[in-house]
């Protein structure tokens, strides 16, 4: 009779849990998982496609975001990253970076990410081809403050207008292939 009892307690239980609802709050600092893929609709931004020193050698521009999935303000940013990928994508190598494994990492190789970051997030910094800083900002930086750096660095026209903006849990169903 015990054993029946304890899993009818344990099935209760694990129904209750079942039934509890996910909670991801993007005005919080709390860990809620993959920022792009919840607040920006694009899990296949991370990790990125080739390191900061492979693009550089490739001669392709860098646009590197640095960001942390507990961080409000890098989720409040997720949508700008992920409209980054869709204005720029096969003409830059985008580069979100989580900053856990920068903490205290000194470094003068600017091939290195850890180089540019200043331990504020988000942060975005934008390397031409040539190895050339064009954009170095913190917080929320402007889109269009983005795109002019990657115009400037690439020859390419920056976006005209407004930018398209996904709302919060939007499916971004866009593919971009290399």
């Amino acid at each position: 009779m015990t054993a029946f009892l304890l899993r009818s307690i344990v099935a209760v239980l694990s129904l209750m849990l079942l039934a509890m609802p996910a909670m991801a709050i993007r005005e919080t600092d709390s860990y809620d998982g993959n920022i792009f893929a919840l607040y920006a609709g694009n899990g296949s931004l991370v990790p990125p496609a080739v390191s900061l020193a492979d693009s550089q050698l490739a001669g392709r521009t860098s646009v590197i975001v640095y960001y942390l999935d507990d961080s409000r303000t890098s989720k409040a940013f997720s949508p700008a990253v992920s409209e980054l990928q869709r204005l720029w994508g096969n003409s830059v190598d985008l580069l979100p970076l989580t900053t856990d494994a920068l903490q205290g990492k000194e470094t003068s190789d600017r091939t290195d990410p850890a180089h540019y970051w200043h331990g504020i997030v988000p942060q975005v910094v934008v390397i031409s081809g040539d190895g050339r800083l064009l954009l170095d900002e913190e917080g929320q930086v402007p889109l269009e403050q983005i795109n002019a750096a990657i115009s400037e660095a690439t020859g390419l026209p920056a976006p005209q207008g407004e930018s398209k903006s996904f709302s919060f849990n939007e499916l971004n169903t866009e593919v971009i292939s290399r």
